[in-house]
């Protein structure tokens, strides 16, 4: 967690594209129409801020990147069968839709949203310790913060290292 906390702020990607980011984009956030295949409203926005719009679009895909065994991810499960695409399939069709502005940064994103997941990890862990967590499972969801934190190293280094999912 320290090693990405310093990390971070010094790779930043300098980025011309602003807009407003959701901060929590994922699917248990939108509200699908009831009878056709669109979204008809997106919820929780108080972690909306100014940024990359990449920034909303790696958070929705870290599902990827994390397996069913240490946190609502699908990286270990056999997507095929279970209908899902794969991400590079996905991340064609946001391309084909909204271009290719700042991909190359992807594994950036993916990092910066692995860290901020895991902040949260930690945040609960620490309310768990003091003894005022809300959730009944916050002392196990604690405990998955060190493991997505280093997730999240791996994805910095793999991006330090100029590997790229999508050129």
């Amino acid at each position: 967690m320290q090693a990405l906390m310093n990390w971070l702020p010094r790779n930043i990607p300098e980025i011309e594209e602003t807009r407003l980011v959701h901060g929590d984009f994922r699917l248990d956030n939108l509200v699908f129409h009831p009878s056709e295949p669109r979204v008809i409203g997106v919820l929780d926005w108080e972690l909306s801020a100014l940024g990359h719009p990449l920034v909303d679009f790696a958070y929705h895909c870290l599902s990827w990147h994390i397996p069913s065994t240490l946190w609502r991810g699908v990286a270990d499960l056999d997507l095929p069968s279970l209908g899902i695409p794969s991400e590079t399939t996905y991340m064609q069709w946001y391309i084909e839709a909204n271009g290719t502005a700042g991909m190359e940064h992807w594994d950036f994103y993916i990092a910066y949203n692995l860290f901020r997941l895991a902040a949260i990890m930690f945040g609960i862990a620490e309310r768990a310790r003091q003894g005022n967590a809300a959730a009944a499972d916050a002392v196990e969801t604690g405990r998955k913060a060190g493991p997505m934190a280093e997730l999240g190293w791996h994805f910095a280094m793999r991006y330090q290292a100029g590997r790229r999912l999508i050129q």
